[in-house]
């Protein structure tokens, strides 16, 4: 299992690539400003970044007890990004409508766009996580 220093290595390394890659982006695709989508965008991130390390955690925890370890395949990798999404779209959706003052269906849809993007974005870049620092219980996985 990963330590502290690992998992907050993890969850900020995340957000910042995330976020050079998602403001001008989200920009370009809503219309808005970059300076708003930058503070939906950090805003999101800061509150991510805490669900992120509870998420994994106790993601971590549930492997651990339900398979006896951590090693993730494609199929469980792709319902941990899922799950993470759903919870974090349900905390942030009040906020965006709030800051952005528009209605919570036009922040639903823009909250479900970069869900999309996050979704994506949460498979490949724990996947290469994994693979830049594997844990050696995994290596032990896969010589057998």
């Amino acid at each position: 299992m990963r330590s502290t220093s690992d998992r907050i290595r993890h969850a900020i390394s995340f957000e910042i690539i995330a976020l050079l890659i998602v403001t001008p982006l989200g920009a370009l695709a809503f219309g808005k400003p970059v300076s708003d989508i930058g503070v939906i965008a950090i805003g999101g991130a800061t509150i991510a970044t805490g669900w992120n390390y509870l998420y994994n955690l106790g993601f971590d925890h549930l492997m651990r007890r339900l398979t006896g370890g951590t090693h993730k395949t494609p199929a469980i990798r792709a319902g941990h990004a899922i799950l993470f999404e759903v919870g974090l779209l349900v905390v942030l959706l009040p906020f965006v409508a709030w800051y952005l003052d528009i209605s919570l269906w036009e922040a639903l849809i823009m909250d479900l766009a970069f869900a999309a993007f996050y979704v994506v974005y949460a498979f490949v870049f724990n996947w290469a996580y994994d693979r830049l620092f594997p844990l050696p219980e995994w290596q032990k996985a896969e010589a057998r």
